[in-house]
């Protein structure tokens, strides 16, 4: 796992350059996209470059990490519309090429089957983008998640409810207490896997992520068992990290590695 402790403006543009990258090499990557304040940054340097004629992502698909279950159609809380406002909408991909969990089905166990066989069927995920809850989740995957789960029904904790009711206009009520998530077995699967991470308020949750010993407790530790993982941290973010003199060394030196 490496470790990278920069300013959160230079993260965008970071994970920018790795998305180019792969689309350069490869016009028909698969993303994996996450919601939240974490990611931002990484979809605004993406549509600078899309805007400029850099970049292209129109022959990329894309997959989303989880849903919100019982938000109707329309909602503007439910993941399929912030990913459309904060993502599709400001660059060139396809919108039919975004997929999510289905969180209005009938039957959301097969839901879940479907949306793991439509991320198969794409061949995978190429690179996903995530960020992590100030408890240790990821996706949704709440403490107490087998490290080896797949997509499914997840019942939230009152901690993520009570994080998120600032996209419900501080109404906690109105928060749903269900979602469909990919699982830690599902997001291992990933290529590569970029986590981000800003304020201090994540500080905790980093210093396990990085540093603790893997465990459902911190679902976020399942990614030391990941081969192509890199955390991309503030200075605040990064404040419990014991090794971060380490971390930073290894940065500045890592061109000397060939």
């Amino acid at each position: 796992m490496e470790v990278v402790i920069t300013t959160a403006d230079e993260i965008g543009d970071l994970i920018a350059d790795e998305i180019a990258a792969l689309v350069a090499s490869a016009p028909e990557a698969v993303l994996g996209v996450a919601t939240g304040s974490s990611p931002l940054r990484v979809y605004e340097a993406l549509s600078r470059r899309v805007s400029a004629g850099e970049l292209s992502l129109a022959r990329a698909r894309a997959f989303t990490l989880d849903e919100y279950v019982g938000l109707p159609a329309g909602h503007p809380a439910r993941y399929d519309a912030v990913i459309r406002e904060e993502f599709v909408a400001r660059v060139d991909i396809d919108p039919a090429a975004v997929r999510g969990p289905d969180g209005d089905a009938d039957d959301l166990d097969a839901a879940c089957r479907r949306y793991e066989d439509e991320i198969r069927g794409a061949g995978g995920i190429d690179l996903q983008i995530l960020g992590i809850g100030t408890d240790g989740h990821i996706a949704f995957n709440e403490p107490g998640s087998s490290l080896a789960s797949r997509t499914r029904v997840k019942t939230l904790t009152a901690q993520t409810r009570l994080d998120n009711a600032r996209f419900f206009d501080g109404d906690l009520d109105a928060v749903p207490r269900h979602c469909l998530t990919q699982g830690l077995g599902t997001i291992l699967e990933a290529r590569r896997i970029v986590l981000v991470a800003t304020g201090e308020a994540k500080a905790q949750a980093v210093a396990q992520l990085v540093e603790g010993a893997v465990s459902a407790r911190w679902p976020g530790t399942v990614l030391q068992h990941h081969p192509d993982v890199t955390v991309f941290v503030d200075e605040a973010a990064a404040s419990q990290l014991e090794l971060s003199d380490y971390y930073r060394d290894t940065r500045a030196h890592r061109s000397l590695v060939q």
